[in-house]
């Protein structure tokens, strides 16, 4: 009944209909993004006035979204702000048996955390690092299983660092794992998804079933190798876990903080990163719309009900969502945490080599695109999902892709097109003469958020290692006139190149982002 829910790509059907159904849709996002582009540039020949003004409104409507999303951004780090100083493992004993969403489960200690680590070629102290802070978090080590999912791609030097990962951490959780991935498995595209799917299938049949653990007792917590959790993580997503409507039914998503080597990264991949932060924050209040992204929980009941995760596309951390989504009827949704995790900056060997990482680590994000042919495939064979909740999220991620992929070239780039190609009939007029200061006052207005940012960026900042000196601060701030150039360069472009592929059926691989740290 379900078998849709495992399609990767147009490739993977069989039924000729179904293919070229799947395959129009892949085109999709992409032929949407040139048509826009498109139809600027020709309109701004054709009919110069009208585009001069539809880019006056369009400028007034990114400075209204941008004082919209500055006041979701504010709400939602002050809700962060206060989750940090609470202690929820306090929290959770104070809470009473009728509280919990779930008769099966009198105390919250009847729920298990499995956590999963996909390693791919990743030095021992990233790894350490990562689980020295669930060792660190206020939490009982008894009711947490690790497991590391390991490539064999990975080669022996991989498989080095989950020998003395093993040796120094097999003993302090309830359980501590490692399963091999192996190589040019059938069926797959090699990466996270793939890994975590073929690991859970294995711990399945070896610690779940044999241990008899129930499944709605287990709490699954699929975390980039980098990911470090804050001290009350598993505190506080025991205690969303148990009182949000239909827990089951839920995935949780943290906060990710790009910052575990932020103070090494050069300036554009500060502000990328930054970025990336202050979206997924502003994000959390705008749980209606929002899918998983990266490191995140969800019940081990809901990935066995999907058959895990998929095996055979790119974007498995948003994916998920789309698959509980699909099996059960959008009775599925995001709960946001307010809390964070904190990650790694893009950080290589030289600036440029940064450069180019950030740019495919980007690109990898955008390739996300790839889940619009996929649920709007299942939108149509799924016909118990209401034609509002399908209308909704349909509208809300093909034009969040849509977005991502043309709004900063509309804004800083094609927004001069009718003064360049409108011809001296227009030229001659008073619009023309004002367009460009006209635009100019709307921007320099909208760029006026990026001071919250600015100052926000730094009140997230770690402490300040001792080889730098104080004076970074002030970069730190500086580095925000470079907003424009990474929107467009390092946001724009590489979503543009990735619904580019996907339209032409040129087809993304996973791409893993390399993890350096200054020793």
């Amino acid at each position: 009944m379900f078998n849709y829910l495992h399609v990767g790509r147009a490739t993977d059907l069989i039924d000729d209909k179904d293919r070229h159904l799947f395959r129009l849709l892949e085109v999709m996002p992409g032929f949407l993004a040139w048509l826009t582009l498109f139809l600027v540039a020709l309109l701004s020949f054709l009919v110069p006035f009208w585009m001069a003004i539809f880019i006056i409104a369009f400028d007034v409507y990114w400075l209204i979204k941008t004082v919209y999303l500055s006041l979701h951004l504010r709400v939602s780090y002050n809700k962060l702000k206060k989750n940090l100083t609470l202690n929820w493992i306090e929290k959770l004993n104070r809470l009473s048996t009728i509280d919990y969403r779930l008769s099966t489960i009198k105390s919250w200690q009847d729920i298990y955390h499995f956590v999963f680590l996909p390693l791919y070629k990743e030095d021992y102290s990233v790894v350490a690092s990562t689980i020295e802070g669930l060792l660190k978090t206020n939490y009982p080590k008894s009711k947490m299983v690790v497991v590391i999912c390991w490539e064999e791609r990975g080669g022996k030097e991989t498989e080095s660092v989950v020998r003395e990962v093993e040796k120094n951490y097999k003993n302090v959780f309830l359980d501590f794992v490692s399963v091999m991935h192996p190589a040019n498995l059938p069926d797959e595209i090699p990466g996270k998804g793939s890994n975590t799917a073929y690991a859970a299938k294995m711990v399945r049949d070896s610690i779940v079933d044999v241990r008899r653990i129930p499944y709605d007792h287990i709490l699954v917590s699929n975390l980039d190798i980098d990911t470090v959790v804050f001290p009350e993580y598993f505190g506080i997503l025991m205690h969303t876990f148990l009182t949000t409507p239909n827990p089951l039914r839920s995935s949780y998503q943290p906060i990710p903080l790009y910052v575990n080597n932020i103070w090494e990264a050069p300036s554009f991949a500060r502000v990328v990163a930054f970025a990336a932060t202050f979206w997924h924050t502003v994000k959390q209040e705008k749980a209606e719309t929002a899918t998983t992204f990266s490191s995140h929980s969800m019940p081990w009941q809901a990935l066995v009900d999907v058959g895990f995760w998929q095996k055979n596309m790119v974007s498995e951390d948003s994916r998920i969502f789309w698959q509980c989504f699909l099996r059960y009827d959008g009775d599925y949704k995001v709960v946001p945490l307010f809390y964070p995790v904190s990650m790694d900056a893009n950080v290589a060997s030289t600036n440029f080599q940064t450069l180019k990482n950030v740019y495919k680590q980007q690109r990898r994000w955008a390739y996300g695109a790839e889940n619009i042919p996929y649920f709007m495939f299942g939108f149509m064979r799924n016909k118990a999902i209401s034609f509002s909740k399908k209308l909704y999220y349909g509208f809300m991620v093909i034009e969040g892709n849509h977005s991502w992929a043309t709004n900063a070239l509309l804004i800083f780039v094609l927004g001069w097109l009718p003064v360049l190609l409108g011809g001296q009939e227009f030229n001659r007029t008073v619009l023309s003469f004002n367009l460009p200061y006209l635009t100019r006052i709307i921007m320099t207005l909208s760029m006026l958020g990026l001071v919250s940012s600015a100052i926000l960026s730094i009140i997230l900042l770690p402490p300040r290692p001792l080889k730098y000196g104080k004076f970074k601060y002030f970069w730190m701030l500086v580095q925000w006139v470079l907003f424009p150039a990474t929107t467009i360069f390092l946001g724009s472009i590489p979503a543009l190149e990735a619904q580019t592929r996907l339209m032409l059926g040129k087809y993304m691989g996973f791409w893993v982002t390399p993890k350096i740290r200054a020793r």
